[in-house]
C-alpha cells in the first residue's frame, strides 16, 4: 500500500493523472470485491450442497461443472468485472492462473507455511495490464472437509469417474483440510 501511495504521489508530481484518494479507492474496491466473492462462494456452496443432498458426490461434480462457470459469468456481467476462480492445481485448465495470480498464489502458500490462516489470505493492488491501470484481487479458498470428497487424496471411484469424464486435465486432487484449494479472482478496470 505504501509503495502504491508513493507511486501515485510521484505520478502526480510528474504531471500524471492520479486519483486524489488512491488508498480510499483501493479500500472501496477491496470491499466490493469481498462482497462479490462472498456472494459467489455462497451461491456455489448452496448449489453443491443441494446437488450432494439430491444425488451424492458424483452429482455435485456434475453440478459444479455447470454452476461454477454460470455463477462466475453472472457475477462478471452484474459487476462489469472479470470474476472467477484459479488454482495452482486447477481442475479446469481454463482456470489456470495468469502471471499475477501465479505470483500471488505462491505468496499465499509461503504465508500459510509461515503460519497465516488460509481464511484471511487476500491480496489487492493496482497493476498495469495491457497498458491500462487495472485493479486485481485474489482471496484464498481454504479446503474444507466437504471439499475433500471431490478434491482429496481418497476420492470414491464414482466421484473419480465423474471428474475424469468432465475434466480430462484435472490436477485438483490430493488436498487436505486447511490447504489452499485455490482463490477467487477479480479483475476490475480502473481509471
Amino acid at each position: 500500500m505504501r509503495l502504491y501511495r508513493i507511486a501515485m504521489l510521484t505520478a502526480a508530481a510528474l504531471g500524471g493523472a492520479a486519483p486524489l484518494f488512491a488508498d480510499e479507492d483501493l479500500a472501496a474496491r477491496m470491499g466490493s470485491s469481498r462482497e462479490v466473492v462472498a456472494a459467489f462462494a455462497g451461491a456455489l456452496r448452496d448449489r453443491l450442497i443441494s446437488a450432494m443432498a439430491n444425488g451424492g458426490p458424483a452429482a455435485a461434480v456434475e453440478a459444479c461443472s455447470i454452476a461454477a462457470p454460470e455463477i462466475a459469468s453472472e457475477a462478471s456481467v452484474a459487476a462489469g468485472w472479470r470474476v472467477g476462480r484459479t488454482s495452482l492445481k486447477p481442475r479446469n485448465p481454463a482456470n489456470a492462473p495468469d502471471a499475477w495470480e501465479l505470483a500471488v498464489l505462491r505468496d499465499f502458500e509461503r504465508r500459510q507455511r509461515a503460519g497465516e490462516d488460509v481464511g484471511t489470505l487476500e491480496r489487492a493492488e493496482f497493476v498495469i495490464r495491457d497498458g491500462r491501470r487495472t485493479f486485481r484481487y485474489l482471496k484464498a479458498i481454504p479446503t474444507q472437509p466437504l471439499c475433500t470428497v471431490c478434491h482429496g487424496s481418497r476420492i470414491a471411484p464414482a466421484v473419480a469417474a465423474a471428474v475424469d469424464r468432465l475434466y480430462a486435465e484435472d490436477r485438483a486432487r490430493g488436498f487436505e483440510v486447511g490447504d489452499i484449494r485455490g482463490a477467487f479472482s477479480i479483475t476490475q478496470p480502473a481509471p
